[in-house]
């Protein structure tokens, strides 16, 4: 049994000493459990950061407007401005880094799909598609192509590291269904797994909450607690190891995600850059997307509801919105800049605050489901590490070909599974018509492409061209039995 009088000690120290309120109530393996509890939380360092978020809340919500400008020019690359000759440029240095071994993916994988109405993992949900295959596939598939076409380029075999950060919650489904799934044809060293962080919750007041007697209430930190997680379970050290230089990270829920996009990363590489956002232009001034800006001499996102409208509606003489790079949790990062980041200002990192309806442990050792907010969580976002890089750059690209969100049941008619397979459709119909192919029909085609054909649209010539189909096409690779669910001519 741990010294109790230790944790009594700091837990009074710090004004915290109810959670030991019932502890003449519990069992030796329950008090063994609290204080592992209290170990695991480190007590002064949470109670800062609930001062931090407090004053925060009562801090008046000024307006930006008159210390905002837009990302320069110089530091904002888009697909749409950018000469062909010069993606592929780019293009080629991301496969070259690729089958040098040296770029990994991050992916955010700890929610849980609780909105589309499963109790799984979002990773593992099936939107709908011919094929049915999860995010996690799509996503394994797009590195496994990826790595092909690196060796095309290039003659040279790499491997691209898969880094999952899941939540407490989903480490163990999402581990079963890759080992359940063999890995989706990868090599199983080649995908890591990790949880993130947690961080209690507290009453408004600053009492850390119990969700039992025994059990401090607590939530995940947020897609920012990343960095922390990268240091503290030793992932930074394995990113050395492999030799990984370049991070592409991203949420798990756009469909249309470039994994490891090698035009994105031979852009920041050639850039020199430390940090970037892949971003999309705003579809109107209230879409509810944050732009990446200047702040102060700064690079942040602010939120549409931290500046007027007026500016929200300020636009540029070729018509664009002045501040329309919309961000879409999309990011490259060095590896040295997360090393720098989790190693010196992590601590440093803005926390953001949700009011929330927290179940507690009253006075009398009862379960209660409060009816309002009685408490806060705290999170950290992983785009509050800009103002900390050096060189940070933006790459936009357009919506239809990368970003389309999974977050709603289809009832909400938008960023639903209606519309990502519909998103998908439309891409790949569009990769099919320019490649040569067509369809027969006039009316809304069902097309879908295995990422294991083609990663991007390459590649399909010789498969489509000059052919008509009639819908639905499922292109599949040989490995996949055949190349179509559908009819073709």
């Amino acid at each position: 049994m741990s010294d109790i009088s230790e944790i009594k000690s700091l837990l009074l120290k710090h004004d915290q000493a109810h959670i030991l309120r019932f502890w003449d109530r519990l069992s030796d393996n329950e008090r063994e459990e609290l204080c592992q509890d209290v170990r695991e939380t480190n007590i002064p360092e949470v109670c800062s950061y609930f001062k931090r978020a407090s004053d925060s809340m009562t801090d008046s919500q000024e307006k930006l407007d008159d210390r905002l400008k837009p990302i320069p020019s110089h530091l904002y690359g888009a697909v749409s401005r950018t000469p062909s000759e010069l993606l592929a440029t780019y293009e080629h240095e991301g496969l070259l880094q690729i089958s040098e071994g040296r770029v990994g993916v991050l992916l955010m994988a700890g929610g849980q799909g609780t909105r589309l109405g499963s109790s799984n993992p979002k990773g593992m949900y099936d939107v709908g598609l011919p094929s049915h295959k999860s995010l996690y596939q799509i996503q394994a598939e797009r590195i496994r192509r990826l790595t092909r076409l690196a060796k095309e380029k290039t003659g040279k075999e790499g491997r691209i590291t898969w880094i999952i950060m899941t939540s407490e919650h989903t480490m163990e489904p999402t581990l079963n269904f890759f080992q359940k799934h063999k890995y989706f044809g990868l090599d199983k060293n080649d995908v890591i797994l990790f949880e993130q962080g947690l961080l209690p919750c507290f009453t408004f007041d600053g009492k850390i909450i119990l969700d039992k007697q025994h059990k401090i209430s607590r939530a995940p930190d947020g897609n920012g607690g990343l960095y922390r997680a990268l240091r503290d379970r030793k992932i930074l050290d394995e990113i050395e190891n492999r030799g990984i230089q370049y991070l592409h990270a991203h949420s798990v829920d756009n469909i249309l995600v470039k994994v490891a996009d090698p035009v994105f990363i031979g852009y920041c590489v050639k850039k020199g850059a430390d940090c970037a956002a892949k971003v999309v232009q705003k579809s109107s001034p209230t879409e509810a997307l944050g732009v990446v800006c200047n702040v102060d001499g700064k690079y942040q996102v602010v939120e549409y509801s931290e500046i007027t409208l007026k500016t929200a509606e300020m636009r540029n003489n070729d018509g664009s919105l002045t501040f329309r790079a919309g961000n879409i949790c999309n990011h490259f990062f060095t590896a040295d800049f997360l090393k720098k980041i989790a190693n010196k200002h992590e601590r440093e990192l803005k926390l953001h605050v949700a009011k929330k309806k927290i179940p507690y442990v009253d006075c009398d050792g009862n379960l209660c489901i409060p009816e309002k907010p009685n408490g806060i969580k705290m999170e950290k976002f992983v785009f509050d590490v800009f103002p900390f890089s050096s060189n940070l750059v933006v790459w936009e690209v357009n919506r239809e070909d990368e970003f389309s969100a999974l977050k709603n049941a289809d009832s909400a008619g938008k960023d639903c599974p209606s519309t990502a397979r519909n998103d998908i459709y439309s891409l790949h119909e569009r990769f099919i018509r320019e490649a040569g192919g067509d369809f027969s029909c006039n009316e809304t085609i069902v097309c879908e492409i295995s990422p294991l054909v083609s990663y991007a649209g390459e590649g399909l010539e010789k498969v489509v061209g000059g052919q008509v189909f009639k819908s639905p096409l499922h292109l599949k690779s040989d490995d996949e039995n055949c190349f179509t669910n559908g009819n073709s001519h």
